[in-house]
């Protein structure tokens, strides 16, 4: 029997990968949701001229998020880069916000 056979048969395999299939499924609404809040971070940042980034609140989150990994028992150094991919993704569209809103405040006042 090959491995692709043993492994298609195999139902313990299978239910992992089912569980497996549904985390990601989950990690993906979790991520969506977060970004949906984060775009109105961005919005009411351009509103109100708050910079995109806030270094302060960063560290404290990665501080945050590595102590919860550590209570999770999930390496805390690949919480803190997950964090950090996530974080340079929210500042780029906060950045792209800002851009938008400033050059709509410019259009504006012509």
């Amino acid at each position: 029997m090959s491995i692709l056979s043993a492994q298609a048969v195999d139902p313990e395999l299978a239910r992992l990968r089912d569980s497996i299939d549904n985390f990601d499924a989950a990690l993906i609404h979790l991520l969506a949701e977060r970004f949906r809040c984060t775009q109105r971070v961005g919005e009411l940042k351009a509103r109100k001229g708050i910079p995109p980034s806030d270094p302060d609140r960063e560290a404290r989150q990665v501080a945050r998020l590595r102590t919860l990994a550590v209570d999770a028992k999930l390496d805390p150094d690949f919480a803190e880069k997950f964090l950090a991919f996530v974080v340079k993704e929210v500042i780029r569209h906060h950045q792209s916000i800002a851009a938008t809103h400033e050059s709509a405040t410019d259009t504006e006042r012509k």
